[in-house]
């Protein structure tokens, strides 16, 4: 993934974190169960913050632009939201419990992403400020 690809997905994904929250807090509140808001809020939840990660991966592939590391971790985070989040908001609809399947593997995408991101930052070089005293 590129630098730029990043930082529309991340702005993307975060507006759609945003319509998707607003849309549980308003119009599903009278339709869904308690229990079925919890997951869609759970969802709304992973999906901004891991938009918000992928944001920040973004910012350091434009310093770090060549860095496979980095490209990783945001394939991660994307597929973390689109499965995890996904089946949750699925789930929190009504979608048959076989959707459920997808959740564990959105979730271990997420801390993969994570854990790439750890590695990737302690490999990567970062150059001695030139203001340094």
């Amino acid at each position: 993934m590129s630098p730029r690809l990043a930082l529309v997905c991340a702005a993307i994904l975060m507006a759609v974190a945003v319509a998707l929250g607003a849309f549980g807090a308003h119009a599903l509140k009278a339709r869904l169960a308690a229990d079925a808001l919890v997951v869609w809020q759970t969802a709304v939840n992973y999906h901004a913050w891991h938009a918000l990660g992928l944001l920040g991966v973004g910012v350091l592939m434009t310093q770090f632009p060549h860095s496979r590391g980095l490209a990783r971790t945001a394939w991660l985070f994307v597929t973390g939201i689109a499965l995890f989040c996904g089946s949750l908001y699925a789930l929190a609809l009504g979608a048959p419990h076989a959707v459920g399947l997808a959740t564990p593997v959105g979730g271990a995408a997420f801390i993969a992403g994570w854990l790439m991101l750890a590695c990737t930052g302690r490999s990567l070089q970062v150059a001695p400020r030139s203001d340094a005293r």
